[in-house]
């Protein structure tokens, strides 16, 4: 492999932050962001809000504010030497072609492709082995490359398809129907659909869902509080679509549908938050069929994941945290009739289906373990994964005779293979093209405690004889909430660490779902804090044992990760060099004002629910926990579109940091304009924000190129 230094004309020597700013950084000074007397009333305690006028994206000086801080920002990054560099091996990196998995419509098999650097990538599809065309090309949605394809969905024919856009990386999405044959649209553009799929019945029409568009304030920022099911009929206009559920009558935060492969049953999802569901079913082969409940209560998620006949097959963790597969008929399918098809094991379980079969994949210690069963719950056989890592997949209609999974780990580059049903044997269909030789690197979980003594499972990445010795600029990434587990996966962009003899090192902290709902909970609401304190002992296992050291150690999240590094350098501003809270949750006071973020309170709890909850929230709610301390290199960011967890929550956070900094480390925030939360983004956009990610952490920690 080429080394680094060799795209170099000359050897570039990194210097620390203090020493770069009187030698060769000529920092602009932050922006004088003005200050409100804006207060609120909590069970008695009063809390100043002086920034809440930049949750108002629309306004003037909001706007200006924004162009003047990416302003600064982007003057001190335009002034590390290697920046370029940088982004031009990321360049190179990323230029390889990408396939995704094939799936198979009516008569084509149709896969994504990127050709390497393409903004988006291409809806292929092709027939048997004739040669392949292009389906759908989203790079010519839009000038930029920021409009991109969001889902797309097909009658059981194949015949038509309906696919979602999404502009400049906003949730709200567009839904176009197109003849697949000639690729001509029918009827009219579907707008303002949000956090939904669409959901054929037949070739007459399909099931989908969205909110009612706010109409007062921002349209990116106002509340979006109920959701709707609608049915809507090819050739009538969308405002003739029938509600089929929630409204007046149920109205729920979040309410989903589709149907069993077979469509005789429409089957709703239902709920208040993010986690715990109702659920529903409506038997399609009998007109005038009612909407029957099978469960009513939000204490457990559930879903249903196939049928024969009128035998339903259900995924649910009531009564099993690591979730099971019951059975129940349909006409008696309370969750007192459920009986045990795949019981609940020590390993928490996630259900699929492909040529009649039930495929279970566990996480075990945050990696995958996959079994397949046939549909009476007979075991048939393990299948054979190519290393310890992460398989993605095993889905298909009843019919196929293989199907399609992907593999991938921190050193194995996104793999697709080809998996014979009946025989269980698996071949390599699509290897990755990508520069990187997983021989010269290692990748190895260890297992620490936490502050109370609870064991954590963390995997570090580094090339093979990196000597530890404290000096190696290490990179620290977690998650911890909403029951997301962070299982093993390849990242081009950190190839460049790896190859300097960096770290990457990932932790599997509580509130994460590795260990199924038990953990998940551990790390909610009350519990929150333990979420903080297994990331800072993952940082002093890292530095006691030498992988890193303080000096080195840079720390990153997104979202739920955001907040968690807000947490993390304001209640320890000592514990790393580098910090970069991404898109995140910062405002823990006031989430819950904007978009679907009321949602979220079943992990967060609100600071309206009692004053215990208020006063845990408002104790360590990054925003508010700024005090005057000497904190990190810390570089926020966050988007202009991003209407999931808007940018207010950053702009706030990134005015206080720079207001309480007593220390000469920089404190920036770059603003991605045509951007959202973070799907969508196009690769030059996310080639340009990695590039400065890497040149604002080594460049901070000092390393030597």
């Amino acid at each position: 492999m080429k080394k680094f230094t060799s795209l170099l004309s000359v050897a570039v020597m990194l210097y620390g932050y203090t020493h770069a700013q009187t030698m060769n950084i000529k920092t602009l000074p932050y922006p004088k962001t003005k200050k409100g007397d804006v207060t609120d009333t909590y069970f008695g305690t009063t809390v100043p809000d002086p920034y809440r006028w930049l949750e108002d994206d629309r306004a003037a000086d909001t706007k200006a504010w924004v162009q003047e801080q990416n302003k600064v920002t982007q003057n001190y990054l335009g002034q590390i030497p290697y920046r370029e560099q940088i982004k031009e091996r990321l360049t190179k990196l990323w230029n390889y072609e990408k396939y995704g998995a094939p799936f198979k419509e009516g008569k084509y098999t149709y896969f994504y492709k990127n050709d390497g650097l393409q903004s988006q990538s291409v809806l292929w599809r092709q027939v048997d082995k004739g040669e392949p065309e292009i389906f759908l090309d989203p790079n010519k949605f839009s000038k930029d490359g920021t409009t991109s394809l969001a889902g797309i969905s097909f009658t059981k024919d194949g015949s038509l398809a309906a696919y979602q856009i999404s502009e400049g990386g906003s949730d709200w999405r567009k839904v176009i129907v197109l003849k697949t044959d000639d690729k001509s649209v029918v009827g009219d553009t579907l707008i303002d659909v949000k956090f939904s799929g669409t959901s054929w019945h037949g070739n007459d029409g399909f099931y989908y869902s969205s909110y009612d568009k706010p109409k007062e304030g921002s349209q990116l920022a106002g509340l979006t509080q109920y959701h709707k099911l609608y049915y809507h009929k090819l050739g009538t206009p969308q405002s003739e679509d029938k509600l089929i559920f929630g409204g007046e009558k149920t109205p729920r935060r979040y309410i989903g549908a589709g149907l069993t492969e077979d469509e005789r049953f429409l089957v709703i999802s239902a709920a208040t938050t993010t986690t715990g569901n109702e659920l529903y079913i409506q038997d399609l082969s009998k007109p005038g069929s009612p909407i029957i409940n099978i469960v009513d209560n939000f204490n457990n998620d559930n879903s249903v994941v196939d049928n024969v006949g009128e035998k339903l097959y259900i995924h649910t963790n009531l009564n099993a945290p690591n979730y099971r597969l019951v059975t129940v008929d349909f006409n008696n399918p309370k969750s007192a009739q459920w009986k045990d098809l795949i019981p609940q094991t020590e390993n928490v379980l996630n259900i699929s289906t492909g040529g009649g079969k039930l495929f279970a994949s566990y996480l075990k210690d945050a990696t995958s373990f996959v079994q397949q069963y046939d549909m009476n719950g007979k075991l048939e056989r393990n299948i054979t994964l190519p290393s310890v890592g992460s398989a993605g997949g095993f889905g298909a209609k009843k019919e196929e005779k293989e199907l399609y999974y992907t593999f991938t780990s921190y050193i194995y580059p996104s793999t697709i293979f080809k998996y014979d049903i009946a025989t269980g044997k698996s071949e390599l269909y699509k290897k990755s093209g990508v520069q990187f030789n997983p021989d010269l690197y290692e990748s190895k979980q260890v297992f620490y405690n936490s502050k109370d003594g609870t064991k954590i499972p963390m995997i570090i990445t580094y090339k093979k004889g990196t000597v530890m010795n404290g000096k190696n600029p290490l990179l620290l990434y977690a998650y911890g909430g909403f029951n997301a587990s962070m299982t093993p996966g390849f990242s081009t962009s950190n190839i460049v660490l790896l190859e300097h003899g960096g770290i990457y090192a990932v932790p599997n902290i509580r509130g994460g779902g590795e260990y199924g709902e038990k953990w998940h909970l551990a790390g909610t609401k009350l519990n929150k804090q333990n979420v903080f304190d297994d990331f800072i002992a993952a940082a002093e296992y890292l530095i006691k044992n030498k992988y890193t050291s303080k000096d080195y150690l840079a720390v990153s999240g997104g979202s739920n990760g955001g907040l968690l590094i807000g947490a993390t350098i304001t209640q320890r501003p000592d514990l790393c060099k580098v910090a970069f809270p991404a898109v995140g949750v910062l405002d823990m006071l006031r989430y819950n004002k904007f978009t679907a973020g009321a949602g979220w309170a079943y992990d967060y709890g609100t600071a309206e629910d009692s004053k215990e909850m208020f006063e845990y929230l408002y104790k360590y709610s990054p925003y508010h926990a700024i005090k005057p301390a000497s904190y990190p290199a810390t570089m926020i960011t966050t988007a202009d579109h991003d209407d999931r967890v808007v940018p207010a929550h950053s702009f706030k956070f990134a005015s206080r940091l720079q207001e309480m900094q007593k220390g000469t480390a920089p404190i920036l925030i770059r603003i991605e304009t045509n951007a959202g939360h973070g799907a969508g983004r196009s690769t030059a956009q996310i080639i340009s924000e990695q590039a400065d990610k890497w040149s604002f952490m080594f460049y901070n920690m000092g390393v030597k190129w």
